[in-house]
């Protein structure tokens, strides 16, 4: 037995992607071991505000829970927006995390959080005040267009340019990149998230139906699309019909899923084809080779892909495993002394 046998407990440094639809874990020398809900249902008793349950089960209770429950998103658009709650979430993940993992874990662990590129110093700052109060001993912080391209396996250390877009759940992240650095970069707080909210406006406008999030989230797995696909596709809605107050069940079709995000994939490309504008020659010369890589549950969304390259010229491809790839480039970033210069603090 070696040394360090007689030593069962041992710290373990943990990268966070913490997301404003999903927050997933990596912990070092282990992977990935946490994925769930960026969600947390709160329980009212006797005027005290207490935490009743976070992740996947809090989500299940979205929109069904009674006057003294509620289940809210700490963060939008990629930063937090209750700090406390933030805190609770994160504590909640990281004890899960190690748990999950099924080793012995003791002491404070040294974490590296995912930010959005476009966040403000403010924004950055309440990130880490809520790791460190969750019991972080050192917090670094990484941009997600950078996460996300060395989870992508781009060259990024190198003088090669690449690019990448990261559409998550509160935001999108398009990022030029080269040489361990961001020549540019674009954060766009249109997402997942607005997604959902796009086709919940839609079905309330065409079809006098009011539906909630996960529902709108569910249309949007099922039949969601930036182009048709040429098959014809529908999904069952149900939700209070407006006009009589009713329980109602009624179909929509892929196509109005389409003409629902057209706006919202719109401001997508118009992204992507602003931060191509603010390109030098050189690199933009690299990324006609390398084409653009997409990461993030929104690079899931049918079509999504094509809809980009007619309108850039460019190849584009989604990356493996997706919507784990912002929180794999943390890790890797924690794990090898190469990526260590893409690190930073507030």
């Amino acid at each position: 037995m070696s040394f360090m046998g007689f030593f069962p407990f041992r710290a373990a440094d943990l990268a966070i992607d913490l997301g404003t639809a999903n927050t997933v874990v990596f912990l070092k020398g282990h992977g990935i071991v946490l994925a769930e809900p960026s969600v947390v249902t709160l329980e009212t008793v006797n005027g005290i505000r207490r935490v009743r349950a976070v992740g996947d089960d809090a989500k299940l209770m979205l929109g069904k829970t009674p006057d003294n429950v509620e289940t809210i998103r700490p963060l939008r658009h990629g930063v937090i927006a209750d700090l406390e709650i933030a805190e609770e979430m994160i504590k909640h993940f990281i004890a899960k995390a190690k748990a999950n993992a099924g080793v012995r874990l003791r002491g404070s662990p040294e974490i590296v959080l995912c930010v959005p590129s476009g966040s403000t110093v403010v924004e950055r700052r309440a990130i880490r005040d809520a790791a460190t109060n969750a019991g972080a001993r050192k917090v670094w912080l990484i941009d997600e267009p950078m996460a996300a391209a060395i989870g992508a396996d781009l060259p990024v250390t190198r003088p090669i340019g690449s690019m990448v877009v990261d559409i998550g759940g509160g935001s999108t992240e398009v990022g030029v990149l080269s040489v361990g650095g961001l020549a540019v970069t674009l954060s766009l707080r249109v997402g997942g998230d607005q997604m959902d909210d796009a086709i919940g406006a839609y079905v309330r406008r065409t079809h006098n139906l009011v539906i909630g999030e996960a529902t709108a989230e569910r249309i949007k797995f099922e039949i969601g699309a930036a182009t048709l696909s040429g098959e014809p596709r529908i999904a069952k809605i149900r939700g209070r019909d407006v006009v009589r107050g009713v329980p109602t069940e009624k179909q929509i079709g892929e196509d109005e899923i389409v003409d629902a995000l057209s706006e919202t994939v719109g401001q997508i490309v118009e992204a992507v084809r602003s931060a191509l504008e603010m390109t030098a020659p050189e690199i933009a010369a690299d990324i006609i080779e390398g084409g653009i890589v997409m990461t993030g549950g929104g690079s899931l969304l049918g079509g999504l892909d094509t809809i980009l390259s007619e309108s850039t010229g460019l190849p584009v491809v989604r990356a493996d495993d997706p919507l784990n790839c912002v929180a794999k480039g943390a890790g890797r970033a924690l794990e090898d002394l190469e990526y260590r210069g893409v690190l930073h603090t507030v």
